[in-house]
């Protein structure tokens, strides 16, 4: 194959709100606490940004996601200016945009200053409904106040993801989980705790057991299986009609912009594939500094896709992807496929390549056979 066919208009937005009350210990994404001149700042070069883009790409947006950080966290005059920034410039989601909250900025009034500023998909930081495990885990918000705000959400009409962080130490997970979706939630995100270099769990030691992580990958799936929710990616579930629209972009390798401090963007380039670019941290953004972009030659995007689609229970489509990046999958990667066939990690259905549960457990390693080809 000769002439990759990648899509040229870029329908999913990320918005990157890198300010939060307060640091979590496990927490490694770029965040900080605000200081005073910095949000309007921010928002200023926010703008700015927003208008390069848009001259830069063929936008026509079906998603928009405010990610952080923690964007409920933003003053009402502050959200409201970062969405006419961007509904101004790039225009807004034609079939979901998400904007992911903390519990302890859920009120009434709020929630319906979001609905109205057009948002309709609230991802809560949940993380646990045991005050021991929230204690822990250096949350804010006790578990009365992440329940509460659930229900305030859902009262104004939103739809409702919940986050869980799973492996905790004593964490009574099934409790955890039953509660969650008594509240009402279409869609649950379920992350095992992850120990990252530079955090504060790693500078007082903290560990996560294997079988902790064995155990609650487990007990999540199968719980969440019995309340309705079908699993369609390694640690997300949504009840039917329910799956993250935005995320399933990520995984399926579409284009998306990335707008803010520190976010990535996944680009369509003039003439050839893609090109991965990550904005820089807070202080180099405000100045302009373009930030890092990456190339996908059709190798590339094909680990890229594989590495990200190999997550979805639905896996992914070696005919669509071999026409998007001009290179025949099957012909460059059939050994390995075969190979890991052979191994029970992979399935192949006609063209339809997935990971068995057991290759699910150990993805990096699937993935890595492909980049090592």
């Amino acid at each position: 194959m000769t002439h990759p066919d990648p899509e040229r208009t870029v329908r999913h937005l990320y918005v990157h709100v890198p300010f939060c009350p307060s640091i979590c210990p496990y927490c490694d994404f770029h965040v900080l606490t605000r200081r005073a001149g910095q949000v309007e700042a921010y928002l200023r070069r926010l703008r700015e940004e927003a208008h390069e883009l848009a001259g830069r790409y063929d936008v026509d947006l079906d998603t928009v996601y405010l990610g952080g950080g923690t964007p409920s966290f933003l003053r009402d005059d502050e959200i409201a200016d970062l969405v006419d920034a961007v509904r101004g410039t790039l225009g807004w989601g034609r079939a979901e945009n998400t904007l992911e909250v903390n519990p302890g900025t859920v009120s009434p009034e709020r929630a319906a200053h979001w609905r109205g500023l057009g948002f309709d998909r609230a991802s809560v930081g949940v993380q646990s409904l045991d005050d021991d495990t929230l204690r822990f885990l250096g949350r804010r918000h006790d578990a009365r106040g992440a329940a509460a705000a659930v229900t305030t959400l859902l009262e104004r009409d939103f739809r409702v993801s919940g986050d869980l962080i799973t492996a905790v130490p004593g964490q009574p997970l099934e409790r955890d989980i039953d509660g969650l979706v008594s509240l009402g939630v279409e869609h649950v995100s379920a992350y095992t705790l992850t120990i990252e270099p530079g955090t504060e769990f790693a500078r007082r030691g903290v560990t996560v057991a294997e079988e902790d992580e064995q155990r609650g990958f487990d007990v999540t799936a199968r719980l969440l299986a019995e309340r309705g929710f079908e699993r369609y990616e390694v640690s997300n579930y949504a009840r039917p009609g329910a799956r993250s629209r935005h995320n399933l972009a990520y995984w399926t390798n579409r284009a998306y912009l990335g707008l803010g401090p520190g976010a990535s963007g996944h680009y369509p380039v003039p003439g050839a594939l893609t090109e991965r670019r990550t904005n820089p941290h807070l202080h180099e953004w405000l100045t302009g500094d373009a930030g890092e972009a990456e190339p996908s030659a059709p190798e590339d995007y094909v680990t890229d896709a594989l590495f990200m689609g190999l997550r979805l229970t639905d896996g992914v489509d070696l005919a669509d992807l071999s026409r998007r990046a001009g290179l025949d999958v099957r012909a460059r990667y059939g050994e390995v496929i075969e190979a890991e066939r052979r191994a029970g990690r992979l399935t192949l259905d006609g063209d339809r390549l997935r990971t068995t549960d057991a290759g699910r457990w150990v993805l990096n390693d699937v993935v890595r056979s492909f980049l090592n080809a």
